[in-house]
């Protein structure tokens, strides 16, 4: 009886070294939220960004900065996170920069479709810079 009950208790602590994660289980028919965190960044939002634009009009098109450096005022960070239903989660960031509240350029995630367009031109003369929303100058021909 005792032989038996060990064997039993042997197989069971056995099987559960190969069960799979935790976090991967899930209760038939339980719903499970989709969690979204940050500021929704669009395509759209960042195309209607222009160098020069004042803080307040970025603001104004994007929303409050998720995240604000005290020690980096001219930095704004903005980042999108969303989990649906306890998937895999996505996100999204972009940074932008400011000098003398002036938008001078940008980093992340998403790229204006001017730029993108003009890196698929292979960067024509007179096209904006990757990262920046400078124009470079067009080059003296021979």
């Amino acid at each position: 009886m005792t032989r038996a009950l060990l064997i039993a208790g042997f197989t069971v602590a056995l099987a559960g070294c190969s069960l799979p994660d935790p976090r991967d289980f899930r209760f038939p028919g339980v719903y499970r939220v989709t969690v979204q965190q940050g500021n929704v960044i669009t395509q759209d939002m960042v195309d209607r960004l222009k160098p020069g634009m004042t803080g307040r009009q970025v603001r104004f098109i994007m929303g409050e900065p998720v995240i604000s450096n005290t020690f980096r005022p001219e930095r704004w960070d903005y980042v999108y996170t969303i989990q649906p239903g306890g998937g895999e989660r996505l996100a999204q960031r972009l940074t932008l920069y400011f000098e003398e509240d002036a938008l001078v350029g940008f980093e992340g995630d998403f790229i204006p479709t001017a730029i993108a367009e003009a890196q698929n031109a292979e960067q024509a003369p007179g096209a904006a810079l990757p990262g920046s929303l400078e124009t470079r100058e067009a080059e003296p021909e021979a």
